[in-house]
């Protein structure tokens, strides 16, 4: 009872947290290693819950989604698709040793891109990138999202300020999108390497589904975005703080 207490809270919050600000992961990834999910398979299962509330989230901003910059809708999916790819066939050759060492490092950089956001966001957007520079810089997020899921929504809005977007609804719908797809391919490599705890993936995946419906029916309620975002930074500090520890 209490670990199916543990995953509907932290579901929710995840869910609810993803659809007003992202930063989702950094709650129902430590619950799923706190609740004694090895932490590579704690990473992959907390990587298929998220898709529902990425999908939902596309769906909900389907008509400002466009392509802008040097890269064509097709193409930016199809990155998408390919580093969700490879990073999750990276995420399975890596030993649970070496991830463990890797999970501080990676909540830490998701956690300071995520609060350096806004500010970065103004700073690259508009500066147009051209194709190769566009195709590199996606790729390599995409890998990373495949690799790692925290912290992903922030990092592609930031590649898509570099490449010249200036729609900020086009974006967040963009993000959502390519979130969903390079989830599902990752999803789908780590499901068929046995990386998925699927009890817990069930009540996990069906909890952030009803936060992401709360979060997305509040969002335009909250007025103090600034405290949401320090909120969630100070989470993820925590968060960082003690796989350090560990």
């Amino acid at each position: 009872m209490l670990e199916i207490l543990v995953l509907c809270v932290a579901g929710f919050a995840t869910g609810a947290l993803n659809a007003v600000a992202g930063g989702g992961t950094f709650i129902s990834f430590p619950a799923l290693v706190w609740l004694g999910v090895p932490p590579i398979m704690a990473n992959a299962t907390a990587t298929l819950t998220a898709i529902p509330g990425y999908a939902g989230s596309a769906w909900a901003f389907r008509k400002d989604i466009s392509a802008e910059g040097a890269l064509s809708l097709p193409v930016m999916l199809g990155l998408a698709a390919l580093g969700g790819l490879i990073g999750a066939l990276l995420l399975t050759v890596t030993s649970e040793e070496a991830f463990v060492g890797l999970v501080p490092w990676l909540l830490l950089i998701a956690t300071v891109i995520f609060a350096a956001g806004p500010k970065l966001l103004s700073l690259l957007r508009g500066k147009g990138f051209g194709p190769v520079s566009s195709v590199a810089v996606l790729l390599s997020v995409s890998i990373y999202g495949g690799y790692f899921n925290g912290g992903l929504g922030i990092m592609l809005l930031a590649v898509f300020g570099l490449m010249g977007f200036m729609n900020l609804h086009g974006m967040n719908g963009l993000k959502n999108l390519m979130s969903t797809m390079i989830s599902i391919v990752s999803a789908l490599a780590l499901a068929m390497a046995g990386l998925i705890a699927w009890k817990s993936a069930l009540v996990l995946a069906l909890a952030t589904t009803a936060g992401g419906y709360f979060g997305a029916s509040y969002a335009r309620k909250i007025t103090n975005m600034k405290l949401l975002r320090a909120g969630i930074v100070a989470v993820g500090l925590i968060m960082t703080l003690l796989f350090f520890l560990k």
